[in-house]
């Protein structure tokens, strides 16, 4: 697949990516079809690694009383015959054996491992079906492996470029950190907190020990840091009172300018939400001419 391609595809999401390779084969409802549970085999791609008992269940139950509505992408395994690897949908396939279903509904697509991976980890995405250890491993797997940036990502999948960054900085978290996240024992908003502290293992085991709120966490983290005090501020005169509410009035953000000696001093402005900081940051680089 060219660049220009690629680019061509980001923003659509899952069906139109799927609808995509419907138009350039030719092949259209002949392809979707039943085939029996035995010919299909896990997805070599699929970032989804947790599959809760509990959780299959519920969607067995609910297979069994109106029947398995979204057909599974698959796609024929080179060098066997009547086998399909599964691209999207194994929890539903795993379901639909509990139901004891014999077959299920599917949409045959000869798909190469570019878009294999592509359509898996967006479908997962776009039903919110992963932990937050299998999403950054997802996406990290598309930057790596086929030459996304965050930017394209951000337009495909439908989230911001901040979400994606923090998410893939978890991956840089010790691994008993990581499995916490991933059986759900430690939020995503606690392990954040965590990131690049040579404690995280042991603030990990408290955090879950005392059942401590992400709050708590990062009042936590910030008092085991160290920070110094901050300095008492210098009185303000009007002007700089004046500058500091017309900026803030303009970024919509709490904005404070601390005066230093002579002609020295400090813009800060405070953020509630990374989104925030993105605008800003978009606002000073288009300002800037790059």
């Amino acid at each position: 697949m060219t660049a220009s391609t690629q680019k061509n595809r980001l923003g659509r999401g899952l069906a139109s990516l799927i609808n995509e390779r419907f138009d350039e084969t030719g092949i259209g409802a002949e392809d979707r079809r039943s085939l029996p549970l035995a010919l299909l085999r896990t997805g070599r791609f699929n970032p989804r690694r947790s599959f809760p008992e509990e959780q299959l269940e519920e969607l067995a139950a609910s297979i069994r009383e109106r029947g398995l509505v979204q057909p599974l992408v698959v796609r024929p395994i080179a060098g066997e015959t009547r086998a399909y690897e599964i691209v999207a949908g194994e929890r539903r396939w795993r379901a639909a054996q509990l139901a004891n279903l014999h077959e299920v509904p599917v949409v045959v697509r000869a798909l190469s491992d570019h878009e294999a991976v592509e359509i898996a980890i967006i479908e997962n995405v776009q039903r919110e079906d992963l932990n937050a250890m299998e999403e950054g491993e997802g996406y990290r797997l598309l930057m790596d492996g086929h030459g996304y940036t965050q930017e394209d990502l951000a337009k495909v999948i439908g989230k911001s470029r901040s979400h994606l960054a923090n998410t893939l900085r978890l991956l840089k978290l010790p691994d008993s950190v990581q499995e916490l996240v991933r059986t759900g024992a430690l939020s995503a908003g606690h392990a954040r907190a965590l990131i690049g502290r040579e404690d995280a293992t042991a603030l990990a085991t408290r955090i879950v020990n005392l059942g401590l709120s992400v709050r708590q966490v990062e009042v936590l983290t910030q008092e085991q840091s160290g920070r110094p005090k901050p300095r008492k501020n210098k009185i303000k005169d009007v002007d700089t009172k004046a500058a500091e509410a017309e900026l803030s009035q303009a970024l919509g953000l709490g904005v404070e300018i601390r005066p230093g000696r002579g002609e020295k001093g400090e813009l800060r402005i405070r953020y509630t939400k990374l989104e925030q900081l993105d605008d800003v940051c978009s606002r000073l680089m288009r300002h800037s001419g790059r």
